[in-house]
């Protein structure tokens, strides 16, 4: 009864959060902590195989073992599935995209990061977006941006938004929070296999990795993503990049700069230039199309589909299309001028864009714009 009367709720939320009205203080709490629920129990890397490891005869055969396993593996994300990138709190856009793309739960959708700051209703877009996932936990996923964080969110507007809307800094707190959980990436196939199959796939076999920033120097294989910590802030941290010669006159890196491997998944960029380089972003590194084409190799990848970047007709193809680029927010911050874009994935992982404009523009609340204008 407890969750009829709780799934109840969650629908009269989504109708308020879709006329773009905010849910109580108490209410974002019980939200976060519910949807921690559900987060804990997801893998870094978001996959496809919970349906071959748990086919409905083993569940009815042995359904203790299988609750207890549960956990310990990777999720599924199901084919057919559309992927988003940033959308960055631009509210009334976002409901364009699911016009354009389909209402959830009818449409399987994947959200690569970056759901707050820069725009005028990050409150609204993320509490819509995770209380989709408590309401269909199996027909979205949420991975964490590099926006998924205490820092960032303190200076790029989604902390003054929260003081403005709520006046304390309470929902932050629980957000941020709750942004800890979010997975790192996802893995979508094409077809169910058993794990053993997945490293060196067999050629043809489409397998396609999002995320939202990019590669990292110290990740070589999806393994090495799984046995992340990702329950933490972004980590910050002195390092030198471990590809550099010692000798090396190196930029001076401070301690508060965001570094390490889980951090490189949300900072990094796709580059014209060969290997390894200084990210001119300050964290994360850029990488080249041999980077990417020896990854997709080694992991029996199709395809890098991440975000991150302002591309002006929403998707960009890269590294003779290892790595797409796609981005959600069209007109970004009010003024950019870009489309926007979404990839739409069918059972075989045949993709198709879908591109969109900006909404109409509504009358936007009062800001006093304090952000930098430096694009993170």
């Amino acid at each position: 009864m407890e969750d009829k009367t709780f799934t109840k709720e969650l629908d009269q939320w989504i109708e308020q959060l879709n006329e773009c009205k905010q849910l109580t203080e108490n209410q974002v709490r019980t939200l976060c902590e519910k949807a921690k629920e559900i987060l804990t129990k997801e893998s870094n890397v978001q996959e496809h195989w919970e349906a071959a490891m748990f086919p409905r005869w083993k569940v009815a055969m042995f359904p203790r073992l299988c609750l207890m396993l549960r956990p310990l593996l990777p999720l599924q994300v199901r084919c057919p599935v559309t992927v988003c990138g940033d959308v960055h709190g631009q509210f009334h856009d976002l409901m364009e995209l699911f016009k354009i793309g389909g209402k959830s739960p009818d449409t399987n959708y994947l959200f690569m990061g970056d759901y707050v700051d820069r725009g005028y209703y990050s409150v609204e877009t993320v509490t819509l977006l995770v209380t989709l996932k408590v309401r269909f936990p199996e027909r979205i996923t949420i991975l964490r941006g590099n926006h998924e964080s205490r820092q960032i969110t303190q200076v790029y507007g989604f902390y003054d938004e929260c003081l403005r809307k709520y006046g304390n800094a309470n929902v932050w707190k629980y957000f941020t929070d709750l942004f800890d959980y979010l997975p790192l990436t996802a893995l979508v196939d094409g077809q169910v296999r058993a794990p053993a199959r997945r490293e060196g796939a067999p050629e043809g076999a489409a397998v396609i990795f999002c995320l939202h920033g990019g590669l990292s120097p110290s990740i070589d294989t999806l393994d090495h993503i799984r046995a992340l910590d990702r329950l933490q802030e972004v980590p910050h941290e002195v390092r030198v990049p471990p590809f550099a010669p010692r000798t090396s006159c190196l930029p001076t890196v401070t301690v508060g700069v965001p570094q390490g491997p889980m951090c490189d998944l949300l900072w990094s960029d796709p580059d014209d230039r060969g290997g390894w380089g200084i990210s001119p972003r300050g964290a994360g590194y850029t990488f080249g199309q041999d980077i990417s084409e020896t990854f997709n190799h080694a992991n029996g990848l199709t395809l890098v589909s991440r975000a991150h970047q302002l591309v002006m007709e929403g998707y960009n193809w890269g590294h003779d299309k290892n790595v797409v680029t796609i981005f959600s927010a069209p007109n970004y911050c009010y003024r950019c001028g870009n489309q926007a874009a979404i990839m739409e994935l069918d059972d075989t992982l045949k993709y198709s864009f879908l591109q969109f404009d900006p909404a109409p523009r509504r009358g936007e609340p009062h800001v006093t714009r304090r952000t930098p204008d430096y694009f993170l």
